[in-house]
């Protein structure tokens, strides 16, 4: 069981950036998230993709924000518990809150703060009947670190750039962690992936140490237990079957609400309903921010996002204080400079 000022749901910008104003009210925060590193959305669909409507910045990528983002709140030293997906939230009689993953993982707070933007993002799952029963063992959508994939005939389902990627990792990983064989199985003889990753892809494949299997997915084969082979329809409408060890989906990322439907918030249009003065729910005691939320005028920017991660510090500390608290600058107060680790303030 951990304890906290406050859980943050959500690891892109805006959840990043509601860390460090709670920081800012000397408010200690957890941070949860279902991907298994931080940068949500941002690094998800434009992580490599220049962002110009960032203040004082005049371009950076979705990676580089993000990174400078965890670099800002660093001196709060915020605790995260990435790849994991929260499905409860529930009040205590006491006061505060008690927050769960479905991963087992729980967690008390005195608020919660949802930054989840359009939901959290989860693999697009590969639909075929049995298959689901081999999810962990023999199915995966991520590899755990470490994992070993020596002398297993690895399949990587997709025909994008993560399953391209995906291909080559395997195929070019030492020889003491490479699979026995690795093939990339698309419906198509096609790769959306940059031209860069697929001339390797196309050299790695002349090499003979990928193998490109083109047809659509349509059944597995399973023996004594265990998945052996996906069986494909090729274009020519012939069968073919697949021999395979690991099968590695790699069909992209898809947003999902998830269990926030549950938690008992008001909801419009699947969007979180906020007071503007605090960024409170209909919850006392969680607040919300960035895409998740919906009010008159609401834009969904990071610019706007970065503005309500600060009210809703604001609204949260005060509530938590039970009283208004005095407006404060980094510029000038030693208080809030001693949070940010500032040991000394030299006026220009």
């Amino acid at each position: 069981m951990f304890s906290a000022d406050a859980i943050v749901i959500g690891t892109g910008p805006v959840g990043l950036f509601q860390v460090f104003q709670l920081g800012l009210h000397g408010l200690r925060a957890h941070v949860i998230d279902a991907l298994p590193h931080p940068g949500g959305q941002c690094a998800e669909l434009y992580g490599d993709k220049p962002i110009y409507d960032i203040p004082a910045v005049q371009a950076c990528t979705g990676h580089e924000l993000v990174q400078r983002l965890l670099a800002q709140i660093q001196p709060f030293a915020p605790q995260f518990h990435l790849g994991q997906q929260v499905d409860s939230v529930q009040a205590q009689p006491g006061g505060g809150f008690l927050v769960g993953t479905a991963q087992g993982t729980q967690l008390q707070a005195r608020a919660v703060f949802i930054a989840t933007g359009v939901g959290a993002f989860v693999p697009r799952t590969l639909k075929l009947p049995g298959l689901e029963a081999f999810e962990g063992r023999q199915l995966r959508y991520r590899l755990d670190e470490g994992t070993s994939l020596v002398g297993q005939r690895v399949v990587v389902h997709g025909g994008d750039e993560p399953a391209v990627q995906q291909a080559i990792a395997c195929a070019t990983a030492p020889e003491a962690q490479r699979p026995a064989h690795t093939t990339l199985q698309h419906r198509r003889d096609v790769f959306d992936a940059p031209p860069a990753l697929l001339q390797q892809l196309q050299s790695l494949r002349a090499a003979g140490r990928i193998e490109v299997a083109i047809g659509m997915a349509s059944s597995i084969i399973e023996e004594q237990g265990r998945l052996t082979a996906l069986e494909l329809t090729t274009p020519e409408g012939t069968q073919l079957r697949l021999p395979l060890d690991l099968l590695l989906v790699r069909l992209g990322l898809v947003p999902r609400l998830g269990p926030i439907a549950d938690w008992g918030l008001a909801l419009e249009r699947k969007q979180l309903v906020v007071d503007t003065a605090t960024f409170a729910t209909s919850t006392p005691g969680i607040h919300a921010v960035g895409d998740a939320i919906t009010y008159p005028g609401k834009r969904k920017l990071i610019l706007s996002g970065f503005h309500e991660a600060t009210l809703a510090a604001f609204g949260a500390a005060e509530w938590l204080a039970g009283h208004k608290l005095p407006l404060e600058y980094t510029t000038s107060s030693e208080r809030l400079q001693g949070l940010l680790g500032v040991t000394s303030h030299t006026q220009g």
